[in-house]
């Protein structure tokens, strides 16, 4: 098993699969800076799914149980499936999933269920139709992401989670109806803590709405109690409901770091290889990769960064006088 320097496994490897994305959500890629004529990564820059799958194999025999496919929005990139299907034939990985903001779904969840995908999580922010809209800059309503959630129920995926956002005096007040909506449908929904990643999305301490505020929310309507983790490093604090209907997850990253359990490595879309979601800076696997680095060579360079690993922004995060700068922008790693 692969340790940091704090004595932490990689368990998890969490791919990008592109930089582009289809909707302008404000936390992450705000419309007034990724604009008509942004530019993206080039194609011939991207990863190609031979070689992503090359790179998961080493992964997995370093330790890598889990996979998981994201962006950008990772179903902008044509036939993603096929990554799906090369990754499920990895011997090892035990589980593989996805993280979409669900718009193209219909036309994709067959084919990823089909392909071997595991699990499929959904980001919905609000059920309020133009509280969603000004979140994700104006490029879908609520009923297109339903129909979205829809396809994937149809497909066999379940249970669905689903990820929020939250954010003071933006959608906070639409908490309790998205619970009880997705608690009625048998769904998970994870309620996260509006984060720092990046330096372009304007966050402010002030607009985080703290985990403990979340739970009681919710819990004054539908009564809750805490619920012991799935398994070691998960992020999501659970908690199910009292008449026994399900339950929901709070992410809280600001409020409750959990970077001491934290297991994750992270491929962007280019190739680089990051550490923490909260990362300065990546290490190139691409330009070897392509000059002909066998397997044993991508293997000591991703023993070398994870063996120097000492990330834990979150939990230092208070203790910082200035705030980290250039931060890499949570699209380019997925999150």
């Amino acid at each position: 098993m692969l340790i940091d320097r704090l004595r932490r496994p990689l368990r998890d490897l969490r791919i990008s699969v592109t930089d582009r994305c289809n909707f302008r959500c404000t936390y992450c890629m705000p419309a007034d800076v990724y604009g008509a004529h942004y530019q993206f990564l080039p194609k011939r820059e991207l990863l190609t799914f031979e070689e992503i799958t090359r790179l998961a194999r080493v992964f997995v025999r370093l330790g890598v149980v889990k996979l998981r496919i994201t962006g950008g929005e990772p179903l902008v990139r044509a036939e993603i499936e096929k990554l799906a299907a090369q990754l499920a034939g990895i011997e090892g990985v035990e589980d593989i999933a996805l993280t979409t903001n669900g718009y193209l779904l219909p036309q994709k969840a067959q084919a990823l269920k089909e392909a071997g995908l595991s699990r499929v999580t959904v980001s919905l922010d609000s059920l309020d139709d133009a509280v969603f809209r000004r979140m994700n800059g104006g490029r879908s309503g609520v009923r297109e992401v339903l129909d979205g959630i829809d396809a994937a129920e149809r497909a066999g995926f379940s249970p669905i989670k689903i990820n929020a956002v939250v954010q003071r005096g933006v959608n906070e007040h639409t908490i309790v109806d998205l619970a009880r909506y997705f608690k009625a449908r048998g769904h998970i929904v994870r309620f996260i803590e509006y984060m720092d990643v990046g330096s372009l999305n304007g966050w402010k301490l002030d607009a985080v709405v703290s985990a403990d505020e979340i739970v009681a929310m919710i819990d004054a309507e539908m009564p809750l109690e805490p619920v012991a983790p799935n398994y070691p490093g998960e992020v999501a604090n659970r908690y199910r409901y009292a008449d026994g209907g399900g339950e929901i997850g709070v992410i809280a990253s600001v409020t409750r770091p959990f970077c001491g359990a934290c297991t994750r490595m992270r491929l962007s879309a280019e190739g680089s290889l990051y550490t923490c979601l909260f990362a300065v800076a990546g290490v190139d696997l691409k330009k070897p990769l392509r000059a002909g680095a066998s397997d044993a060579e991508l293997e000591r360079r991703i023993r070398g960064v994870w063996g120097r690993r000492a990330d834990r922004y979150s939990e230092v995060r208070s203790a910082l006088t200035e705030p980290r700068p250039h931060k890499v922008e949570m699209y380019h790693i997925g999150g």
